[in-house]
């Protein structure tokens, strides 16, 4: 009994060392620890609302760190299936330059992951604290309530979504479609008189890298944006960070380099683009100006009124915006719930997106439009200038009406993904 317990834990000492004598790369060594150790383990579902869950901010720090590796196995994969073809057919690919292209992407993946090795500095500086916990948690073994979360092509696809984030919010070359969606919203947000927008407060939930939230404190509100995902918060805090991003166009991705499909020329699929166009900054707290807040929306409480306003005032926000937000709901109703409670009497919600609602009936309710403006009327909202866009005591910008758009797209691609968003303004009554 003696040799078979020698057995099955010298493998694992030999790890335990490797990993703290950092012999082996650690990420490596601690997915085999986190195998070793769910052998003992009873079978229990994943919490995705835990420390360790999949937008966390242990699973997202570690993929971005990464991402380089994980990028390089799917390249290997690329490299692998193209050997399965006959010589006459490697000879064309040859001349076709396809072996060049390979080698090409294993260049680009290098310099994608500058920022994502930058992502993740910044990470363990900010979040030092909840990483050292985790990394605590790593050798405590069975006595531990998180379930640490694998790190797979899932993991790898939202880093990519990230990046593109970069482009959509945060360069030159998302400009043309974040003012199809930003306009609208800016619009009526400016219907309120400037000087009385610091005395406002103004909540987007479902942030992203910010960017909306940033173009409404532009316009002098004082605006939080809240975001759940670590790893838009990592990118987001990538570009907040005054050591990490100092100067306009600092840092440069290759966004599209990883999806071959629909692409016209190579050119364009390894194309870089830089970024940021402008360089965004918290305020200080206490101020007005743009915050973030991280983690869920649903668990926010409504604010006490600002500093040098009226004491008497309602607490809560004076108007919440949702960008392609709503249908990430697991119970839209809820949302609803939840946007009312925040709002100050009167408040205003105004919101532009579909309705893709979260798949593999992830959703507890999937409704229709017309669906969703019943539940909002039940909830205790009236939509400004009526169901049907035709009150005249509203003015245009207020009123509800549908707007194509796109989102994260690659202008340069050889498909197109047009969303038929909604856009409306509605009150709290």
């Amino acid at each position: 009994m003696s040799d078979i317990l020698i057995a099955c834990l010298f493998p694992a000492m030999l790890l335990y060392l490797g990993l703290r004598l950092s012999v082996f790369d650690k990420a490596f060594l601690r997915s085999i620890w986190f195998d070793f150790l769910a052998l003992f383990k009873s079978g229990r579902t994943p919490n995705t609302n835990s420390g360790n869950g999949p937008f966390s901010v242990q699973t997202s720090s570690t993929a971005y760190s990464r991402y380089r590796s994980l990028s390089l196995d799917e390249l290997s994969r690329m490299r692998a299936s193209y050997t399965l073809i006959g010589r006459t057919h490697k000879h064309i690919g040859y001349e076709l330059g396809y072996t060049k292209k390979l080698n090409r992407l294993a260049e680009l993946i290098q310099v994608n992951a500058k920022a994502t090795d930058g992502i993740v500095t910044v990470m363990r500086r900010r979040y030092a604290q909840e990483l050292s916990v985790s990394s605590a948690t790593l050798w405590s073994g069975f006595p531990s309530t998180v379930r640490e979360t694998s790190i797979d092509s899932h993991s790898l696809s939202r880093i990519r979504e990230a990046l593109k984030h970069f482009v959509r919010d945060w360069s030159d070359a998302g400009s043309s479609e974040r003012s199809v969606i930003f306009q609208p919203i800016l619009s009526a947000l400016s219907t309120l008189p400037a000087p009385s927008r610091s005395r406002n407060r103004v909540l987007v939930p479902g942030s992203g890298l910010g960017r909306l939230a940033y173009e409404i404190s532009q316009l002098g509100y004082d605006v939080t944006a809240c975001e759940l995902s670590a790893y838009m918060n990592g990118a987001f805090r990538f570009l907040l960070d005054s050591e990490m991003t100092t100067t306009i166009n600092q840092h440069e991705i290759h966004p599209y380099a990883h999806w071959w499909s629909h692409s016209r020329n190579t050119a364009d699929l390894f194309r870089g683009i830089r970024f940021p166009d402008v360089i965004p900054r918290l305020a200080e707290e206490g101020t007005v100006g743009l915050h973030l807040t991280e983690g869920d929306f649903l668990a926010l409480k409504a604010p006490k009124p600002l500093a040098g306003s009226d004491l008497s005032r309602a607490n809560g926000y004076d108007f919440i915006v949702t960008l392609f937000f709503i249908d990430t709901s697991v119970n839209i109703l809820s949302t609803l719930e939840q946007i009312h409670k925040l709002l100050k009497p009167g408040g205003t919600w105004v919101n532009l997106g579909p309705l893709l609602w979260c798949s593999s009936a992830q959703a507890r309710l999937e409704l229709t439009l017309e669906e969703l403006f019943d539940a909002m009327e039940a909830v205790g909202f009236a939509v400004a200038g009526g169901r049907d866009g035709n009150d005249d005591d509203e003015p245009d910008c207020m009123k509800r009406r549908t707007i194509p758009c796109e989102y994260t797209h690659d202008d340069k691609a050889m498909m197109r993904w047009i969303y038929e968003a909604e856009f409306w303004v509605a009150r709290k009554v």
